[in-house]
């Protein structure tokens, strides 16, 4: 294995049950009078620890919460088949409860997380008084003509579920995570991978629940997504990495054009690019996004 990163700020482990459901959070820094947590949501097959490099490039006086999905991390599988998109914003919900039941807090969502962010905002507009969308694009409009396909593949993956590969290392696992993203640096790579996958009688194996992975039975409305973002009432900041990854996921089925109309609907917004930085920006340009979280972050 090589060098191993050194985070500047350690977190702290902590499990809540939410909604009956046992998660993992972390923490860094204490709560300060008059300043509101920031909340960061991951993406999809990722882990709240993802956080780490930009957490240690913010400012020390920020109390910072990080959460793992269910099914994600360190937080507990649901024992069901799948999982449904409404359950995030009611595991969030939960959890703002938890760690800031009488004021709002400071919102950051990466990929998926963003989504869930954008939708949740719309949905509790009084709860989130700093909203951050780190390339959550949403997907296609989908058409009600494709429920039945839809749906018999969702049936079809349910009696061959999916699977996660094994790793015989966790230095093959770092191995993956810097072929996901050539922007990664080893050491980086090295402290994540300890995250990212638990050790099993077999070796290593992701901590993610597969199931994560099947077909989504529900389609995606893109009219109903936007009636969330148009009552979002945090000023909110887009960042997204200066390789186009819109394109690179979507090609021609989820034009820019689209995702750019969409977008404007957001009543009260900031953009960004980072310069030399994909999908992964949290990971590209840590120090380059705190510097553009910290003074949205210390509006009044």
């Amino acid at each position: 294995m090589p060098d191993v990163y050194t985070p500047r700020r350690a977190h702290r482990s902590e499990f809540l049950v939410l909604r009956g459901l046992r998660h993992h959070i972390l923490r860094w820094g204490q709560p300060l009078p008059g300043r509101p947590p920031l909340v960061m949501v991951h993406g999809w097959m990722d882990v709240g620890a993802s956080f780490q490099f930009v957490v240690d490039a913010l400012g020390d006086e920020r109390e910072v919460i990080a959460l793992d999905w269910r099914g994600f991390g360190l937080s507990a599988t649901t024992g069901a088949d799948c999982y449904w998109f409404p359950d995030y914003l009611g595991d969030l919900d939960a959890l703002l409860d938890a760690v800031s039941p009488g004021a709002p807090v400071d919102l950051l969502g990466h990929s998926m997380g963003g989504n869930v962010a954008m939708s949740y905002a719309g949905v509790r507009p009084q709860r989130v008084r700093r909203l951050v969308n780190l390339e959550g694009f949403g997907m296609p409009d989908t058409a009600s003509a494709a429920a039945p396909e839809r749906l018999a593949r969702w049936l079809d993956e349910l009696k061959d579920p999916p699977s996660l590969r094994p790793y015989a290392t966790l230095a093959d696992v770092a191995q993956r995570l810097a072929k996901n993203n050539p922007r990664l640096p080893a050491a980086k790579a090295a402290w994540l991978a300890g995250h990212w996958a638990r050790e099993t009688a077999a070796g290593f194996e992701l901590n993610a629940d597969p199931a994560h992975k099947l077909a989504n039975p529900m389609l995606y409305r893109k009219a109903e997504v936007l009636a969330c973002w148009q009552r979002i009432a945090a000023p909110t900041l887009w960042v997204e990495g200066s390789d186009d990854q819109l394109t690179r996921f979507w090609g021609t089925r989820y034009p820019r054009a689209d995702f750019e109309a969409r977008l404007a609907l957001v009543p009260a917004l900031e953009r960004a690019v980072l310069r030399d930085a994909g999908h992964m920006l949290h990971h590209d340009q840590p120090e380059a996004l705190a510097a553009l979280l910290e003074p949205f972050l210390a509006g009044a």
